[in-house]
Parts: structure tokens; sequence; C-alpha cells
């Protein structure tokens, strides 16, 4: 389905309303916002549902998943079983079996004996589900949602043709925007001063900068997860003694090591009803330390490519050594730009010796991951949205944001409040069929509420004992 196709409904009933002024305007049970994974998988089961009216909105001109970090061969993290609607509807038609059935991949799929699906494979699948949907309207710009004295909302957008508006009605709105790219601060001001196509590369922008880094002389990669060391895989070949003198690649983290994502069976039951039910009911303080304490759990690297990295390196040392550092437990405090060499001079931080080193560098690769977002749209709510003491969304364990009345809900904006499931594929499909339960009364798409053998938290039929945390007792004694 392309973006014409897609906006001449929409238009059409534009321009019937302006026609006809006085009449009601059509009232959708859900507006969505944002055209990822997550809302894309919603699109996909709300539309055999007679009970839902749906339409879903993109400023983009149609889905591409992460194009920036579309690396050859690169996988994605996750089993196939984890797509857009297998663990709500196995037998949906817009499984990840069913696309390469049509393609004629299936076999292929099959003798391959890999759970894990290319990562440019689920992007097709992706956009093979969204074809196959008539509830997406791309190239929409949404600026504001305001709430009706009824409770409903009216959605505002802009069409990116022509910058029309456009407005849309609906008793539901899930917001599914996705974060954005995170940059530490020392770097934020280099990269506004180059701007696109300058010397700072963050990793969601990495193909387009890919052979602009090649010839450089020296290039720095900063950040500790799968994409820091995707992308240093894929450089690591030019630093080859003698091709390249005078080449450097390097890899500096923050973390103590480069730690392999860990992926034990009852690691996986934290991605769990149960865990999130009890992750939720902590409170703030104790979440914000889990989600630092828990990176690993789902920020590392696979172990697969912890050793293709470490191979690689030594099969490069055969023709002498390479010219490439890995430096661990240190940490990027500054950065600027060198205008006589053209370079960026880096101040690190051993956090472990408490010593201060500076470096140079030609390029900078930023892979240190992505950060939620309150979009300005949603400033017309004002207090109607709940907030935390830190000004993030108060996401209720519904995933809605609207002091409980069950109309305004998120997709991927809950990692604070969530845990590890916010932005884990494998759980989109159970977030949204809770999304669905919510909007229809009824579980379309049943929940299972308890899957681990675990328990996590008090268990059943022990007697609780108050004991203060060292922060209650902070509280109390001062």
């Amino acid at each position: 389905m392309t973006a014409a196709t897609t906006a001449a409904p929409a238009a059409a009933t534009a321009a019937a309303a302006a026609a006809a002024p006085d009449a009601s305007p059509r009232l959708h049970d859900l507006v969505g916002i944002g055209l990822g994974p997550f809302n894309l998988g919603l699109a996909a089961l709300t539309d055999p549902l007679d009970d839902v009216d749906a339409v879903f909105l993109d400023q983009a001109d149609g889905f591409a998943w992460h194009p920036g970090m579309m690396i050859e061969g690169a996988t994605i993290q996750v089993p196939f079983l984890a797509d857009l609607v297998t663990m709500a509807d196995p037998t949906s038609r817009f499984g990840f079996l069913n696309w390469l059935k049509t393609t004629g991949r299936l076999y292929p799929f099959y003798i391959r004996e890999d759970f894990f699906p290319l990562r440019a494979e689920y992007d097709a699948y992706c956009r093979w589900v969204a074809d196959q949907l008539d509830t997406l309207r791309w190239g929409r710009r949404v600026t504001s949602v305001e709430e009706q004295p009824d409770g409903t909302f009216v959605v505002t957008s802009r069409r990116g043709a022509d910058g029309a508006a456009e407005t849309w009605h609906a008793r539901h709105v899930v917001l599914g925007v996705g974060t954005e790219p995170r940059l530490p601060e020392p770097l934020r001001r280099l990269a506004d001063r180059h701007g696109p196509g300058g010397p700072v590369v963050h990793g969601a922008d990495y193909l387009a900068a890919r052979d602009r880094l090649r010839a450089a002389d020296s290039v720095t990669i900063v950040g500790s997860g799968q994409s820091a060391a995707e992308i240093y895989r894929d450089l690591l070949d030019t630093t080859r003694v003698g091709d390249r003198p005078g080449h450097r690649l390097d890899w500096i983290t923050r973390s103590p090591r480069f730690f392999p994502m860990e992926y034990t069976k009852l690691t996986l039951e934290l991605t769990s009803p149960e865990y999130t039910d009890h992750f939720h009911s902590l409170p703030r303080e104790t979440r914000d330390r889990l989600g630092r304490e828990q990176r690993s759990l789902y920020k590392g690297i696979s172990g697969d490519l912890v050793d293709d990295v470490y191979d690689t390196l030594y099969r490069l040392s055969v023709d002498g050594p390479v010219d490439s550092t890995l430096l661990t437990e240190t940490e990027l405090v500054d950065a600027r730009w060198v205008d006589d060499d053209e370079q960026i001079e880096l101040t690190l931080r051993h956090t472990q010796l408490g010593t201060t080193a500076s470096r140079r560098t030609e390029a900078l690769v930023v892979a240190t991951g992505y950060a939620a977002r309150v979009p300005s749209f949603l400033d017309p709510l004002g207090d109607r949205v709940d907030r935390d003491d830190l000004g993030r969304l108060a996401v209720a364990r519904d995933y809605s944001i609207d002091g409980g009345r069950g109309r305004l809900f998120v997709q991927n904006a809950e990692e604070h409040t969530h845990g590890l499931t916010a932005p884990d594929l494998g759980f989109g499909a159970w977030r949204n069929s809770s999304i669905i339960a919510s909007i229809t009364g009824r579980e379309p798409y049943p929940l299972e509420r308890r899957i681990a053998f675990q328990t996590f938290g008090r268990p059943a039929g022990s007697t609780a004992t108050a004991t203060a945390t060292p922060t209650e007792e902070a509280r109390v004694t001062r």
C-alpha cells in the first residue's frame, strides 16, 4: 500500500466534512499515533475486530524499522515468534510464518534452523503487514491532541504533501511514537555545531555515514550494547595493517566489560506479566535502580557477536598488531572540536582508577541508545496527562496515562514504570492484547496472567512484615 492510496480515504473524508460542516464527524474507537512495530501490531490485531474502528497516523511516508542499522547479516535479538501478532493470535494471517510462506522462504528458513530472523527480514515482514492494512495513514504529522467535554479526543494532523490540516475524532488514543536517539551531554554541542554529515554520528544514522567513516583516518565508537558491537564489527576489517597504515578504530564503554546479553531461561521469565506486575508495584526509586542494574538483561551484546569480534581481531592480528583499542570502565566527560587538526578531542575518565586522559579522533560514532520522549502535541491536555516527580509519563499498569480513565495509552514509553518488557518485541503482542481489552471491555485475545515458574515479590500465603527501606529510614530521621 502506498502513501497515495492510503491518503485517498482520509482526503475524501476531509472533503466531505468541508462540504457538509453540520454533519457529525466520524468517531473512531481508536486513533493510533506513530507506526513502529508496536502500533503496527495493534493495527494488525484490531483489523479483524468488527467492534473496533481504528485509524493510525504516522509522519513518515511508509514503514521503516531502524534503517540506519540495517547492516547485512544482522539479526534481531528475539525469536521469530516475537512478531507483530503471534503471541496474541497464532492463527493470524499477519504472522511471520505466513509472510515466509507467501514469499517462498518458509522451507529455507526451516532448513536454516535459526529462530532469530535477519533484521532485514523483520523489516520486510513488517512492510508486508503494513501493505495489507487499510487503516494506516502515512504522511501525517500530528500537531495536537485535545480532549472534548464528552471525554473523546480530537487529534489534529498535517499532511506532508500539502500541509493541509485534518482532524480525527476518537474515543481512545494510543501513542506509539517510539524513542529518540540519545547523545551524551558533551556531544550535543558538537552535533548541533556540525549538523548532519558532521564528525558526530549517532548509531541510528550509521549506514548513511558508513562510507565516510571507512575513509576516516581514526574512528571512535562509544557505547556498550548490540548496536555498538555491530558497528565495530562492521568497521573492523578496515583496520587491516598494511592496507590502511595509521588507521585507528577504537571502542569505548563505561561498562566494566563488553558484556553479553543474558539469555538464560529463568532470566527470560522477567519478561512476564507477573514480573511486570511486581516491577510496577515498586517505589519509583527502586524501579529506577533496577533499571540501571538490569541493563545486561536486554542491552547487552549477543554472545555470538562477542565471539565474532574476538575471532576477527585474532584473525587480523596474524599480520601484525591491530590498530584498535578497546577501553572499558571509561566514561566520556567532555569533547571539543580542534579546528587546526579537524579532529575531536575527547576527555575520558577511567571510573575505576579515577584518572583522566585525552584522545583525539577524526570521527565519532555514538551508540548510546534511545530515550523515551513526551511529545509536544500532548501539551493541550495539560494535567490530564499523568507525570511522575521527574516529569516522565506516569504509566498505569494497564498502560494508560490519563488518571485511570482508560482513554489514553502509550507503547514503549514505560520502561521506568514497567521494566524491561517495555521495549521487548516479544511482549508487544501481550501489551496490545491488554490495550484492546481495555478499549473493548472484553478479551478478543486472551491474556496470560501467569506464565512464570518463579514468584516475584511476597509469596502467596506468607505474612508481610513492614521494614523501612534505607530511603524511608532517611526520611524518618531527617
